[in-house]
């Protein structure tokens, strides 16, 4: 396979990728989107959203574009191999899929003449070539501060494709050739020269309505080969030609969706925050937030001071100081007697069943107990007790702990511990018979040794 047949293979697999690219965008862009009716229009409409999708506009557009070729560049270079350029006529059509606010594909198709001649001989040349190109074109202002709708788009372009030209002219000498049939006396191949071309450019776009647009372009391109113009001197082993052109861009598509190319994402994201179902879709949820922070700042309400709010006070207006329970009444503590107090210090507490929590009748007792400690410095045993229910291994731990809550309610009550000394006896030592409930009672007891 020589090189000429390898370039065009990759050429056609090349425009196989495209139909592909084209056919599966077409899928996308029929995406169902929500259509909404205007007010002061008998057209539904679409209402195109941020973050929305490609589905929601139209994507495809197809343009036809006439212009000027030359062997000259706006950036410099030589006239390929002639000493003085020919302004000749080009042509082209393109197919662009949009892919975001400022990136698109585009295949353009173009053809024409690029032509030269010597000044100081009769040596001239005219090339007739065609190419199919596949560019990215990016927008480069695509975002206005100053209008809602883009009404000029500035945009570059690069890309990769394939030229087909074939060179004729006279020589020197005066002779006529022509590239297919042989150029420098050489065989002819009856086929037109193939060989891979670049093209870079820049221009500009007016949006004259929603589905038309003028185009102006300068587009530079650059042939893998220095046969262009029918021959390769010296060091000149790549030709070039430009091609500034005008031309007009249809957007393809319904009428009903906006052109992705001229919107302004700006203003997309401005109406859509100040769409009316928003704001008051924002203000009813102010008024849900205001409505728990009331609701909260209810259950805060603590009108009598004394720890309970209002929602859950039964007996509001406590008077300052007081000590109250979770429904927000006083607690009443019973006065000990002093003197009933003082005659019961060193009796036995008493417990509920398989419990070692104090009862309340108890206080008076271990208050006593605490002022004679306290006063006297004497040592106590902290005995306890339990019935004979359960295990023995049970009822010993029990034990333990009812003596220890006495020893915690004195020490509390301000007895050093280092007085204490708790004793666990189990259901040892009972003093009533187990055998009856009001045995069993007596016997869960703390009692004291005094020392």
């Amino acid at each position: 396979m020589n090189y000429s047949t390898l370039k065009k293979s990759a050429a056609l697999s090349f425009a196989s990728l495209l139909v592909a690219g084209v056919v599966s965008a077409q899928t996308d862009s029929v995406k169902t989107v929500t259509t909404t009716t205007m007010a002061d229009t008998t057209t539904t409409a679409t209402t195109a959203k941020v973050f929305g999708g490609r589905g929601q506009y139209r994507t495809w557009s197809i343009g036809i574009n006439a212009g000027a070729t030359s062997a000259t560049m706006a950036t410099g270079g030589s006239l390929n191999d002639y000493q003085k350029n020919k302004i000749q006529l080009g042509y082209g059509i393109s197919v662009r899929d949009q892919l975001g606010h400022n990136f698109g594909l585009q295949l353009d198709v173009r053809g024409g003449k690029v032509a030269g001649e010597n000044t100081i001989n009769p040596a001239s040349y005219s090339t007739r070539f065609y190419q199919a190109t596949l560019s990215g074109v990016v927008n480069v202002a695509t975002i206005d501060f100053i209008r809602r709708k883009n009404s000029v788009n500035f945009f570059i372009n690069a890309g990769a494709g394939l030229a087909m030209y074939n060179p004729t002219g006279v020589r020197a000498d005066g002779t006529a050739f022509n590239f297919k049939d042989g150029a420098a006396g050489t065989a002819g191949t009856d086929k037109w020269v193939k060989e891979y071309v670049i093209p870079v450019g820049a221009g500009v776009k007016f949006r004259l309505s929603d589905a038309v647009a003028l185009n102006l372009g300068y587009t530079e391109n650059f042939i893998d080969g220095g046969n262009f113009d029918g021959r390769t001197t010296g060091n000149n082993k790549k030709d070039h030609y430009s091609y500034g052109y005008g031309g007009l861009e249809f957007t393809l598509g319904s009428k009903s969706k906006p052109s992705l190319e001229w919107v302004n994402p700006v203003a997309m994201m401005y109406d859509e925050l100040y769409d009316a179902a928003l704001r008051q879709e924002v203000e009813a949820l102010k008024g849900r937030v205001t409505n728990v922070e009331n609701a909260v700042t209810d259950l805060k309400k603590d009108s009598d001071g004394d720890g309970v709010s209002d929602q859950f006070d039964k007996c509001p207006n406590t008077p300052a100081g007081s000590v109250v329970d979770g429904s927000g009444c006083v607690i009443v503590f019973p006065k000990a007697d002093s003197t009933a107090a003082t005659a019961a210090a060193y009796s036995n507490i008493q417990f509920e069943f398989d419990s070692s929590v104090l009862r309340t009748s108890s206080y008076p007792v271990l208050d006593a107990t605490s002022a004679d400690l306290r006063s006297s410095g004497k040592t106590v045993e902290i005995g306890g007790y339990a019935s004979s229910e359960g295990t023995a291994a049970h009822n010993l731990s029990l034990s333990r702990d009812r003596a220890n809550s006495v020893k915690t309610y004195l020490v509390n009550s301000g007895v050093a511990a280092s007085k204490l000394k708790v004793k666990a006896y189990g259901e040892t030592n009972p003093i009533a018979d187990n055998s009856t409930e009001e045995g069993r009672v007596a016997n869960r007891r703390v009692s004291f040794k005094q020392r």
